[in-house]
């Protein structure tokens, strides 16, 4: 059950000559890297998060 509200996130795109709202987006989800996967809450606002920067993020099965 707990697997099913999680959401595994990879950063795979570099976040440089992005708009400064971009990179706090990747800091608020927890990136610290690239091509790192962090798994996160299956929220509403997680995923306004996700659709903010499609281009540095994709969501992993």
């Amino acid at each position: 059950m707990a697997a099913e509200n999680k959401i595994k996130l990879q950063y795979f795109r570099s976040q440089i000559c992005t708009p400064v709202k971009h990179k706090l987006v990747v800091k608020g989800l927890g990136f610290t890297r690239l091509n790192q996967i962090v798994e996160r809450e299956d929220t509403p606002s997680i995923r306004g998060m996700v659709n903010k920067i499609p281009h540095l993020v994709r969501i992993v099965n």
